[in-house]
């Protein structure tokens, strides 16, 4: 697969919190960024988001007396799992890896800054209509064709994609440079919604063609 100059790739969340001995560590999650590191140098763009929360989140469990992680409540704009504290601003935990080298990286979105309201994506929060300004930067760079990697598959680089999509974006999600949370099947019903919108599950092996 060749690249050009409309292509971007994204890299989600990538921060001390996801990997192994975080608050909310992906398993494996670390083994991301060797693939990650491969790929970026063949993209004249690179942007990383970074979950950026106030301590006081209301995706935090902690927030909402009586419940504990991983939990399901009904907030205004619909459905919310409860989190770990987790990627607290300014916290070592919100830090990117250390291993995640992209100096050349053109933008850095942090997303999940109001403590109102939760953000998977890179280009809306929860409620699906409050953008971030992802979509905005893209279109006045040219930028048409997005690539995603990084943390975690079946959550936030799964909504990064189909909002991509939505936005009428191609969308391509390098699996090998994803790791998923797994919970309650929720890879599977992320890959249901890959087929129908359109995103396309790629190997990093697919750029050596």
């Amino acid at each position: 697969m060749q690249t050009d100059t409309h292509d971007v790739l994204i890299v989600i969340d990538v921060q001390n919190d996801f990997c192994p001995g975080g608050a909310l560590a992906v398993t494996d999650g670390d083994a991301v960024i060797d693939v990650i590191l491969r790929i970026a140098p063949r993209f004249e763009h690179v942007i990383l988001t970074q979950d950026w929360h106030p301590a006081n989140h209301t995706s935090f469990a902690s927030s909402h007396a009586g419940k504990k992680p991983y939990d399901q409540i009904e907030l205004s704009y619909g459905p919310q799992t409860l989190w770990p504290n987790h990627c607290v601003q300014g916290t070592k935990g919100a830090e990117f890896h250390p291993a995640l080298g992209l100096p050349a990286a053109e933008l850095v979105l942090r997303k999940g800054l109001d403590a109102r309201i939760d953000s998977y994506s890179a280009f809306f929060e929860n409620d699906r209509r409050t953008p971030t300004g992802l979509a905005g930067y893209l279109e006045e760079r040219g930028l048409t064709r997005v690539f995603l990697a990084g943390l975690a598959y079946d959550y936030c680089v799964g909504y990064s994609a189909l909002d991509a999509r939505r936005l009428g974006l191609a969308a391509f999600v390098v699996r090998d440079g994803c790791r998923a949370i797994h919970l309650g099947g929720s890879v599977t019903r992320m890959e249901v919604e890959f087929e129908r919108a359109g995103v396309q599950v790629i190997e990093s092996a697919a750029f050596s063609c």
